[in-house]
């Protein structure tokens, strides 16, 4: 009988977690698999409970959470012929790999797309020795951003990411970075560097409209101003997906990259608080299977 195993972090989805790891027991019981339940009680749980699951031979891993618990469970997936399949339930504030996945931020919905026959191979970012499915992102607003607390996540829902990104608006010194992609060079100053696998960065489904999970780039933008004013045409552009042509915004997609700055300067990676520059990202793709509603396989 095939192994499922089901990571859930209790503190995702207003605490909601538990009630909807019994729905998911019950799909996969139906779809003939010998189940589970892993809960999480510290950071680097989920990696550990799911570097055991693929060591051990499972076939399915389940990430029940948000960006941050499965950022981790990836971390323990190894994407070597053995690996499991992996399984997402969004819970948490954003989520933007199942919005770009084109999961059912409904977590009822989603856990239905377990029983689905239908995988997706997608690719999977590596940041100097560990790895990320979504996002890297580098400045004071990321720095910011991972101060947010998981109360405040809980209360005030996505509200909690701006308002601490608010607070970095005004005032902000940008930093002097060097950027190292594919063989080029981008010098200069600049409050906020964003690294993307997919089209969707902090609920915002059309950073980039072209990315796709599975074509081995990494979108890359580099902001050049955060006054007031170039803000509020940024965030025009962003709406309507056009940000990459922005005069304020330096854009390219590369396939390997390298950030350094002379100043003391923190990255925030799928959501959570990440090491400190230099750093080195690069793509390893197609690397994770995840399962998908059967019309949307490949």
């Amino acid at each position: 009988m095939e192994q499922a195993m089901i990571i859930v972090n209790p503190t995702s989805g207003k605490e909601e977690g538990p009630g909807y790891v019994r729905m998911a027991v019950e799909i996969l019981t139906e779809q003939g698999y010998a189940i589970t339940v892993k809960e999480t009680q510290q950071e680097g749980d989920a990696t550990l409970f799911s570097r055991a699951a693929c060591q051990e031979g499972y076939g399915l891993v389940v990430s029940i959470g948000g960006d941050g618990t499965l950022h981790e469970v990836i971390n323990g997936l190894s994407g070597d012929t053995g690996c499991p399949k992996l399984g997402v339930i969004p819970l948490g504030t954003v989520n933007d790999f199942a919005r770009a996945i084109g999961l059912s931020l409904n977590p009822e919905e989603a856990i239905r797309t377990l029983a689905s026959p239908g995988t997706r191979a997608v690719d999977v970012g590596r940041l100097n020795g560990r790895l990320f499915i979504n996002v890297v992102a580098a400045g004071a607003i990321a720095e910011s951003v991972s101060a947010v607390t998981s109360e405040d996540k809980s209360r005030l829902g996505s509200f909690a990411y701006f308002k601490e990104g608010l607070k970095e608006l005004t005032g902000n010194t940008p930093n002097h970075l060097i950027i190292t992609h594919d063989g080029q060079v981008w010098e200069g100053d600049s409050p906020l560097f964003v690294a993307a696998l997919t089209n969707s960065v902090g609920g915002f489904e059309r950073l980039a409209p072209g990315a796709a999970v599975d074509d081995g780039l990494i979108h890359c933008f580099v902001i050049k101003d955060l006054t007031i004013l170039s803000t509020l045409t940024a965030s025009i552009s962003l709406l309507l997906g056009n940000l990459k042509n922005h005069k304020g915004v330096e854009y390219f997609a590369a396939r390997s990259i390298t950030v350094e700055s002379a100043a003391p300067m923190h990255t925030n990676v799928d959501g959570e608080e990440g090491p400190a520059l230099p750093v080195q990202l690069s793509v390893l793709p197609r690397h994770i299977r995840v399962v998908v509603p059967e019309v949307e396989s490949g």
